[in-house]
């Protein structure tokens, strides 16, 4: 008989084998262990996982089958290849499991390193995984934190077999014992049977030496006495065994009262002590030391495939366990007596093994999602990040402090300390909103084959900000379908954009969007007022048929809806913020309405959800490496956050601006997103920039990759995320919505309120309501006037300013003196968006970027107020701004009201204005006169193009 039998048969200690991996199983190895060295048992960790498939091709194949029939989690994926592979070592020991009548025979599956502090998540996963395996020979291996006692307690009241890991202290392992105690004991007061449930407290040995060690040298080293320093010296290798016999003592004790003989009467198996981490890592040490030394009835000993060799080949049997107690009681003695203290070296050992296992558990999930991600080849949007030495340093520390602190994980937990601990849980609902809103896909494809039979040529959106950029993203990129209906937007209240859409439109053949959170938003209801109003004039009563509304449940556009016989209403989620909300039915009706397959939609967005999802390490989330990147790059200065997309995805940078500008820009901190701005050459720029290119594989424009290359050899950082398809934009927006997440964690604020939007509502809700009871806006004194133009700024800036009253050009000419290296020009103009009107200010912005190598934006009002205008009034001070604004051709009536269009217009360019003054920014207003814009504008490009120099 080999020593490793002979352990059993001689001393009956149970050999049990700390590894499993598939081709070991599967090729006949384990069981030859069971037949030829009396294997009794097989124990599994997150760093035994990690060796097995982080570090082996064996588990591919059946990867590839699994991702062949749909993506999956990686969680999933991982927890798939370890069910399976415990399921087929649990059948091989199933002999010893019958045979020892459930003594022996188990294989152990540790619950989450994640949960180790978590008591009810603990349980919850406890079960879960014994259902899942599904074998009465699994043990459920839970930690001995103090948040894992109780539930190794609650789960033996369950019935649950339980291997408890990471003990090092004898008091810790009384607690654990008792609680195993206390736990049979309720089941046989509620009736269960106590026989048939069977648990080992895994008591740690090696660890216990290398820590011990490692104080004892330290102690030596500053001991000036020989005689004290041979002492301490001679404690080293020798305090893990002292341990671990006086907890056999107590083990005894506690399996020889009173309250343990009345359950053993039941039939109940005594708890026993399991000797774990047994390989010796000083190699000064017999290499089986931990296995002789700790030989004694009814114990088990847990050891790797190495020590298991050496044990056969030259290991002595000997009952061990008990030889010279009181010795072990000195060295424990001796070792108090030195100062340093066993229960705090426990604790401190409890500690660095959750972080062990933690860090293992992280290494395996991202072997597994990298493994996901080579499967899913071009269905997954590819993204690298090339961001130079410095940059890439600093965000890879961010990744890294991520991955420590388990911020993804708390992240998807709602746990608001990721950010600034205020009401950021009330608003993650975007998290889950693709799984939701699958489980409605066929209420989006009832609607989208309802639009199609009705023969509708238009849809209208109207709405404002996260109600209306992603709609439009979703219009431009994917295009008219064959029979649906053109999507259109209407997100301006300038009267003469009013009157260019409705004058496109067959209205008995048009269907609006009514889009709105809260209902209480000026634009989208005097959007309704007006279009309800003309609808009924074309159509008669029957008008609201031709209206849907998307609202939050219970607001102000709910109950008008009703009120207005809307055709239906489709219901936001409350705790998704507008600019969040394009994967929620703010996004999924228009898309439905136009002919877009919601499903495929929604499960292409699904690809990047499980990409971004807690179980995937920082270092493999694609969201997270973004987010680090953008928030690294913003703390280090490089706060302007470039977007650059091949021409058939371009719009998706509008709806980019607002979730970064709006989310990040408070407090004084944030990125400033820039978009619409041609990329150019390395000259072009400061040292401001970070640029994201979306790059459409098939359609992308060669001077855009060209450009691209020429910055990232300048030393600029880009990252560069390739789509195979347009259908695969949909990642990106969850894509985006996890960085910006991210981004506004790294730069300490709240990446979900708004303040100085609702500053600017509450400005503009009073100037109107003024104007309705007077009949007019309060007059204005200008700085300057002329036939055709009209400067304005408040007391500060014309102060800072005095040049403006010299004219246009000398105003103009000051106020982009005032730019600054780091600062950005912003042209914020409430004047029709067009392409006409567009180019004109395109190319004086571009002078003005490459004059004076700044960033520059250029945005149109009202809509900006909803996305970019957050940043530019909370964000930090680094904007210089030209409002610009005009009367318009022909006011436009609102039905209900006592004023047009034209006052709503220009009461929201006051109130942007007015909230600029009041945080301190350079801005200057510029007002075309007499309504002719075009004329205007050139004026005021020149005028730019000029003070460029």
């Amino acid at each position: 008989m080999n020593a490793l039998k002979a352990l059993h048969a001689e001393q009956d200690q149970a050999v049990w084998l700390d590894f499993v991996a598939r081709g070991f199983v599967a090729k006949g190895e384990l069981k030859a262990l069971v037949e030829n060295d009396g294997l009794r048992g097989v124990t599994s960790n997150p760093s035994i996982f990690e060796k097995a498939i982080g570090h082996s091709d064996e588990y591919d194949a059946s990867l590839k089958s699994v991702m062949e029939q749909g993506d999956s989690r990686v969680i999933d994926l991982y927890e798939g290849l370890a069910i399976a592979d415990i399921q087929a070592a649990a059948d091989v020991l199933r002999p010893v499991y019958e045979a020892s009548d459930g003594a022996d025979g188990y294989v152990s599956l540790e619950v989450s390193p994640y949960l180790a502090l978590q008591t009810e998540d603990t349980l919850e996963e406890a079960r879960r995984l014994h259902k899942a395996v599904a074998r009465d020979n699994l043990m459920v291996k839970v930690p001995a934190t103090p948040e894992g006692i109780p539930a190794i307690r609650q789960l033996t009241a369950e019935g649950i077999s339980i291997n408890v890991t990471l003990l090092f202290s004898q008091g810790e392992y009384e607690k654990v014992a008792r609680a195993f105690v206390d736990g049979l004991a309720e089941r046989a007061r509620n009736g269960g049977d106590v026989s048939r449930i069977a648990s080992v407290a895994s008591f740690f040995i090696s660890r216990i030496d290398v820590l011990a060690d490692k104080l004892l040298d330290e102690k030596a080293a500053a001991e000036a006495d020989p005689e004290r320093k041979a002492a301490l010296e001679a404690l080293k290798g020798k305090v893990a065994i002292a341990n671990a016999k006086l907890a056999y003592q107590r083990y005894k004790a506690v399996f020889a009262d009173s309250k343990w003989t009345a359950l053993a009467e039941k039939g109940a198996k005594a708890q026993r002590l399991l000797w774990a981490s047994t390989g010796t890592k000083n190699k000064a040490y017999r290499d089986v030391l931990y296995v002789e030394e700790l030989i004694g009835p009814n114990t088990v000993n847990t050891m790797p495939p190495a020590t298991m060799d050496a044990f056969r080949d030259h290991g002595a049997v000997r009952n061990a366990i008990e030889e010279d107690v009181a010795g072990a009681e000195a060295v424990m003695a001796r070792l108090a007596e030195a100062g340093i203290d066993i229960d705090a070296m426990a604790k401190q050992l409890v500690e660095e093994g959750v972080q062990l296992f933690v860090d293992a558990a992280d290494k395996l999930l991202g072997a597994v999602a990298g493994k996901r991600v080579a499967l899913l080849g071009h269905r997954l949007n590819v993204q690298s990040l090339k961001l130079g030495d410095a940059l890439a340093a600093e965000t890879g520390k961010a990744v890294e402090a991520w991955r420590a602190s388990g911020a993804i994980r708390r992240l998807w937990a709602h746990d608001t300390t990721v950010w600034s601990g205020a009401d950021e849980d009330r608003w993650l609902g975007w998290l889950r909103i693709v799984e939701d809103e699958l489980e409605k896909a066929q209420d989006y494809a009832a609607l989208s084959a309802w639009v199609q039979g009705q023969g509708f040529a238009d849809v209208v959106v109207l709405g404002m900000g996260g109600s209306s950029l992603g709609p439009e993203v979703l219009g431009l990129t994917y295009g008219n379908r064959d029979g649906f209906p053109k999507l259109s937007i209407l997100d301006s209240t300038n009267p003469d954009e009013v009157r260019a859409l409705e004058a496109t439109l067959d209205l008995p053949r048009t269907l609006f969007v009514v889009a709105s959170k809260s209902g209480s938003t000026l634009e989208p209801n005097v959007f309704r007022d007006y279009f309800l109003a003309r609808m009924k004039a074309v159509v008669g009563e029957r008008a609201g048929e031709h209206f849907l509304a998307v609202t939050d449940p219970g607001s102000a556009m709910e109950k008008a809806a009703k009120a207005d016989g809307f055709r239906r209403i489709f219901y936001g989620v409350p705790q998704i913020g507008g600019r969040y909300s394009v994967l929620s039915a703010f996004g999924l009706v228009p898309a439905a309405c136009v002919g877009i397959d919601v499903t495929d939609f929604l499960e292409r967005a699904r690809i990047m959800v499980r990409s971004c999802g807690p179980a995937v390490p920082p270092t493999e989330n694609p969201g997270v490496l973004l987010g680090a990147a953008m928030g690294t790059a913003g703390l280090a200065g490089r706060d302007k956050v470039t977007i650059v997309a091949s021409p058939g995805i371009a719009s998706f940078g509008g709806w980019a601006e607002q979730l970064i500008a709006e989310s990040t820009g408070k407090q004084g901190k944030g990125l400033i997103p820039i978009d619409g701005e041609p990329v150019d050459v390395p000259a072009a720029y400061g040292h401001d920039r970070l640029f994201v290119y979306l790059r459409l594989d098939g359609h992308a424009d060669e001077r855009q990759d060209e450009t691209l290359r020429g910055l990232e050899r300048e030393g600029h950082p880009v990252v560069r995320i390739t789509l195979d398809t347009v259908e695969q934009l949909p990642q990106e927006f969850f894509r985006f919505e996890m960085a910006t997440a991210v981004a506004g964690a790294l730069l300490g604020i709240n990446p979900f309120d708004q303040p100085d939007v609702e500053a600017s509502k509450i400005e503009t809700k009073k100037l109107f309501e003024a104007a309705e009871a007077s009949g007019a806006l309060p007059p204005e004194t200008p700085v300057f006037e002329d036939e055709t133009i009209a400067l304005y700024a408040d007391t500060a800036n014309s102060g800072a300013l005095p040049e403006a009253a010299d004219g246009l050009e000398a105003g103009l000419k000051a106020q982009v003196a005032r730019l600054k290296a780091g600062d950005y020009l912003a042209l914020l103009a409430y004047v029709p968006r067009n392409e006409a009107n567009h180019a004109v200010l395109q190319q004086a912005r571009l002078a003005i970027r490459d004059a004076r190598h700044v960033a520059t934006c250029l945005e149109f009002g009202p809509r900006f107020l909803h996305s970019t205008g957050q940043a530019y009034k909370g964000g930090p001070d680094t904007g210089v701004f030209v409002q610009i604004t005009a009367d318009p051709a022909e006011d436009l009536a609102i039905p209900g009201r006592k004023l047009g269009f034209g006052t709503v217009v220009a009461a929201q360019a006051r109130g942007d204005l007015s909230v600029l003054a009041e945080r301190g920014r350079r801005a200057l207003r510029v007002h075309i006169k007499g309504g002719d814009v075009p004329a205007g504008l050139k004026r005021i490009a020149a005028a730019l193009t000029a003070a460029a120099g």
